[in-house]
């Protein structure tokens, strides 16, 4: 069966994986990865992990805790060579790429914590930054881990939100 797609070679696969590393913020875990590069058809699952590995003994990817990153040298050679994969496929994994990247910077300036509190219960700590600084940081008291997960959970899908509304509350006479 032939298959269809721009990427064949080993090479334009091993560029592709690096091309779409270097578009990421940071570490990416393989599943996310694997969906990221396997858009094209032109390769398979085993055509693409038999490149990662290589590129992994080769050091332009670290495996840092289960996720995949672009080193340095990785970065120097994509820049260098990325121009050679088509158009088309650098556009499609832009476009792909884009909203996962998104997430992850979105991601990195949301933090929240839970720990034992003071007098029982458990203390929570959540802080928001604009990727210059912190713009807001609290911490609550609450009575159990259940309620702790479940403030952090609703603080890290709303944070921009709930930082409006404090605001809008703090500033509304």
């Amino acid at each position: 069966m032939e298959r269809l797609g721009f990427i064949r070679d080993k090479l334009d696969i091993k560029i592709l994986i690096l091309f779409i590393l270097e578009k990421l913020p940071k570490p990416v875990e393989p599943v996310t990865l694997s969906d990221l590069a396997l858009f094209d058809g032109g390769f398979t699952w085993f055509d693409y992990t038999d490149c990662l590995g290589e590129l992994i003994a080769t050091g332009h990817i670290a495996e840092e805790k289960g996720k995949y990153a672009i080193t340095e040298k990785g970065r120097r050679n994509v820049n260098t060579v990325s121009s050679s994969l088509p158009y088309t496929v650098r556009a499609k994994a832009e476009r792909l790429t884009a909203p996962v990247a998104a997430a992850m910077r979105r991601a990195s300036m949301i933090d929240t914590a839970t720990e034992p509190g003071p007098k029982g219960g458990r203390s929570v700590s959540l802080r928001l930054s604009d990727g210059v600084g912190e713009i807001i940081s609290m911490r609550l008291a609450v009575p159990d881990e259940e309620q702790a997960r479940a403030i952090e959970q609703r603080f890290r899908a709303g944070a921009e939100d709930i930082y409006n509304e404090i605001l809008r509350m703090l500033t509304e006479s």
